[in-house]
């Protein structure tokens, strides 16, 4: 299933057009405090779709039964510019363990390039609910092969994907590789295009550059 947040008018999309507002996202700072409210849109939107029990509370004035959550979900994102997407969603699902991976773009002289991935650090999967975060989902490469390296360490019952914009290539490959059996993506816009470079258009431009500062040569 491909859920798409920003299809809706909501106060979603006013934080996803100061992501792509050339001029507001200037302001890191900003871009930053974005990104974390938006994985707090998605965190509520997820939690609808989970599983709850009922536990008895007490309060100062009697007793009554309420709903919550029957497990906390494990959290993972790709480094570096997924952090604040993570931390947003970490403030809703604030008893959720964390996991990371790292996985980039390796551009050789013709700037062709293939996906690295360097490092993963990752509690338990096991039979447990996965939400894996990444900013853009361009091409798919890096989600696709962070998902791969995740899913060695073991099996989760049901991942969500969540991305702030996508591109329909990026979607298409997700699917064609995993299927979307146990698997349901959470978007936050789709864009039609990708550049010769595999950015997308109209897009948002480099979301760790302008999260955290350009990377040096």
């Amino acid at each position: 299933m491909v859920n798409v947040i920003g299809k809706e008018d909501s106060i979603f999309n006013q934080f996803l057009m100061e992501l792509r507002d050339i001029h507001i996202q200037q302001d890191s700072q900003r871009f930053r405090k974005n990104l974390y409210r938006m994985g707090e849109i998605f965190a509520y939107e997820i939690s609808k779709t989970l599983d709850y029990k009922n536990m008895e509370v007490t309060t100062p004035l009697g007793t009554l039964n309420m709903s919550v959550l029957a497990e906390h979900p494990v959290l993972a994102t790709i480094l570096r510019a997924g952090l604040p997407l993570h931390e947003g969603l970490l403030h809703f699902f604030d008893k959720a363990d964390s996991g990371f991976a790292s996985a980039y773009r390796k551009y050789s002289k013709d700037e062709q390039f293939t996906i690295r991935l360097d490092y993963i650090s990752l509690p338990s999967i096991n039979d447990r609910i996965l939400i894996l975060s990444d900013p853009m989902l361009a091409t798919g490469g890096s989600l696709v092969a962070s998902l791969r390296g995740i899913l060695e360490t073991g099996t989760p019952k049901h991942i969500h994907i969540v991305s702030v914009v996508a591109s329909e290539e990026g979607i298409a490959h997700v699917k064609k590789v995993f299927g979307l059996k146990k698997i349901t993506l959470w978007m936050g816009a789709i864009d039609a295009e990708l550049t010769a470079q595999a950015y997308i258009v109209p897009g948002i431009g480099d979301a760790g550059d302008l999260a955290f500062g350009k990377k040096g040569d």
